[in-house]
């Protein structure tokens, strides 16, 4: 390559190559003169010594600063590791500290540059003969591809009549041309899409893959001991630091038993695990579901079963107090059967232990459980390949900028690297475990945190690991770009409308969550919807009960792709909003049949004309009206947009409807009006509907068609 590309590459200037050619005395004069690998290669490590010199420079600079100094504490060395000198009498004692620590720095460096090997790409074959393609390659990458020195590569190029230089894109017609004449066959990559890296379909080589350890999710009910399990078998003391024995944060740590591995995420709920299935995180090998021998099933206990199962992982029951005296461990089996886990004892499959985690009994048993778990379902990964894994949390320190919690997932990670995680790029420039130990490189299963993305991410973004800080950088910028494209064409996550094209693209599962205002309409609707069945399509109803819908529905609708349905009752404003924004698509009915008659519609894609309802808005009753000629008049006052009369309504009480009819009569004082708007009171009737008591809520409602 000629000298003015390769000051580019280097990012120096002509002038300071050509200074560096004299001084090393090679034959080059002139910023058109062509270096051989000889040359290239001795430039190269004459640039890595000066960078190195000033680096070393920089830091003496700071142990001068430090040393000089007495009103600071805090001194930046190399990767932001902060070193506390709290003593400001022995000088000499903080120049040893300093010292010491850049030293542990270089001695990590140095094994850190041991990995110069070029890691696995998507595509992997047996055969030595075959090179492959990635689209817009330049000369530089398909010489190392080839596995030749670049010089010939540019010789081959130009025996052909083509000037090239190492960054000119070279296409796949002259790329194989190329490859012939060093005995390869060219291939296409026709999996590797690195913008996409979330889908990245991974392809390994058998020969590479390595056992990795199991990755293991903490759930279950508030207090039923979560964190103290963990804190046994960690032995450590994490409880006493959280606010109240609550977990305030996710967590994630590693353990070993019988020399294997084993990590635990601990969550503060299931809306972390969830956001993060949602996201396309699927982080979880196995599940365990504390339950607490005296209590039982509770409702948040509930709420983990859904979540697992519908993350469709091994599932283990801990049922833990058992040293209590009012501990009933047989009651635990009951009503997890009846929440659809079958204890193996009983026939089924699901794993049953019973545990103290505050004495410890059981815990070698559940461990045992886990590696067996593991051990069955062959958990491999590859070591050679650059990482990709999974967000579990991320935060803010004021020294340090943002520190972001990782779990590798497949390759390994190393102090150093360019990653993209979620549509940031960065450089790894701190690496620890979960114990706060400086780390060089990190494997598959490996929780660890890091510093060097300017950006906090979110629990569940995917990241990945790349060769240059300029790829990542490009990676990151396009990235960017699509998520702004797919936020402008945002669609629904599921609709009634999409059931027939998603039957007719081969599912053959449908996800449904049910609320209904009663035990026995909802179980008369469940039923109904289980019963269904158009040319082989299921409906699964991955969760029903009773009550209002809550945001907890609508984050397992999202994560699980369901639909909600409603049946007699009526979610708050503020749900309908979160659901219009997730795009959840949620049904309201009153009537079986219709909800039958609707499905069935659109399994079979004959969908009638939809309607889709416009909330005008509603009232508090605050005070009751009874006249014998004209029934109970409403005193309301119109909290939300305005109360029209003629209209559809609602009367909803503790979130449940009670009665559906028509606004009859509204007045405003003494006058009958036409319409009341926000922030004034008013008299309202409901026809044919007297039975209407305070705190109330009349909602006004007309049914809009929507034109497809």
């Amino acid at each position: 390559m000629s000298v003015s590309d390769y000051a580019k590459d280097v990012n120096k200037t002509k002038e300071e190559i050509l200074d560096l050619c004299k001084k090393l005395e090679l034959e080059i004069k002139d910023e058109n003169d062509m270096l051989d690998d000889y040359a290239i290669t001795i430039l190269d490590n004459e640039i890595a010594i000066l960078e190195s010199n000033k680096e070393k420079s920089e830091e003496n600079n700071i142990v001068d600063e430090a040393i000089n100094d007495d009103n600071l504490d805090d001194y930046s060395l190399n990767y932001d590791e902060k070193i506390n000198l709290k003593s400001v009498g022995n000088k000499q004692k903080k120049k040893n500290k300093v010292e010491s620590k850049n030293n542990d720095y270089k001695e990590k460096r140095k094994e850190m540059y041991k990995h110069k090997e070029k890691l696995q790409t998507n595509v992997v074959s047996d055969d030595d003969s075959i090179a492959i393609y990635t689209e817009g390659m330049s000369v530089g990458q398909l010489a190392k591809e080839l596995n030749v020195g670049l010089n010939l590569v540019i010789k081959k190029f130009m025996s052909l009549g083509m000037m090239m230089t190492i960054n000119t894109p070279v296409d796949f017609d002259a790329a194989s041309i190329i490859a012939l004449e060093f005995n390869k066959n060219l291939k296409k990559d026709t999996t590797l899409d690195e913008t996409n890296f979330e889908g990245l379909e991974i392809v390994d080589n058998p020969a590479d893959l390595k056992e990795r350890p199991p990755v293991v999710t903490i759930m279950g009910h508030v207090d039923h001991g979560k964190t103290t399990l963990l804190d046994t078998i960690r032995k450590t003391d994490v409880v006493s630091q959280e606010a109240g024995g609550i977990t305030q944060h996710i967590g994630a740590y590693q353990i070993t038993y019988n020399n294997k591995k084993i990590t635990f995420i601990d969550t503060p709920g299931h809306a972390a695990f969830t956001e993060m299935r949602a996201r396309g995180a699927e982080i979880t090998d196995i599940v365990i579901i504390v339950v607490a021998a005296d209590d039982g099933v509770m409702p948040q206990t509930k709420e983990a079963i859904d979540h697992a199962k519908a993350a469709n992982v091994p599932i283990i029951v801990a049922v833990n107090k058992i040293d209590k005296p009012d501990a009933n461990p047989e009651r635990v089996l009951t009503e997890m059967a009846n929440c659809g886990l079958t204890p193996e004892i009983w026939g089924g499959d699901v794993m049953f232990v019973n545990i103290s985690a505050k004495t410890g009994e059981g815990i070698n048993d559940l461990l045992e459980r886990i590696l067996l778990i593991s051990e069955i379902n062959e958990l491999k990964a590859n070591p050679k390949r650059y990482a990709l894994g999974t967000v579990i949390e991320s935060k803010i320190d004021k020294s340090k900028g943002v520190i972001t919690t990782l779990l590798i997932q497949n390759g390994t990670l190393r102090l150093g690297d360019a990653v993209v995680i979620g549509n940031e790029a960065g450089k790894i420039r701190t690496l620890k475990n979960d114990k706060g130990e400086d780390l060089v490189y990190a494997e598959p299963s490996m929780p660890v945190s890091i510093t060097g993305i300017s950006e906090s991410p979110a629990a569940g973004d995917k990241f990945m690991a790349f060769e240059s800080e300029k790829h990542a950088k490009a990676i990151a910028l396009e990235r960017k770009a699509l998520e702004k494209q797919r936020h402008n064409n945002f669609k629904t996550n599921l609709s009634l409308d999409d059931l027939f094209n998603r039957v007719s693209a081969g599912e053959k599962e449908i996800n449904i969550i049910l609320k209904a205002d009663v035990k026995g309409s909802e179980e008369a609707v469940k039923n109904s919807l289980l019963k269904l069945d158009v040319e082989g399509i299921r409906v699964n109803v991955i969760r029903s009960g009773i009550g209002a819908i809550s945001e907890s529905d609508i984050d397992l609708a999202l994560a699980s792709n369901a639909m909600i349905i409603g049946f007699n009752i009526r979610p708050t404003n503020k749900i309908m909003e979160i659901a219009k924004d997730k795009g959840v698509d949620i049904r309201l009915y009153n009537i079986i049949y219709k909800v039958v008659e609707e499905m069935e519609a659109a399994l079979k894609g004959k969908l009638d004309p939809i309607y889709e309802e416009h909330i005008l808005g509603s009232a508090v009753v605050r005070k009751l009206f009874k006249f014998s000629k004209v029934g109970t008049i409403a005193g309301s006052y119109v909290t939300d947009g305005l109360i029209r009369r003629g209209v559809k309504s609602r009367v909803i009480r503790d979130g449940v409807v009670i009665n559906e009819s028509v606004i009859n009569s509204l007045a405003r004082e003494k006058d009958q009006v036409k319409e009341v708007k926000q922030g004034l009171e008013c008299g309202i009737t409901i026809e044919n509907f007297n039975d209407i008591k305070e705190q109330d809520v009349i909602e006004a409602y007309e049914m809009v068609e929507i034109k497809k």
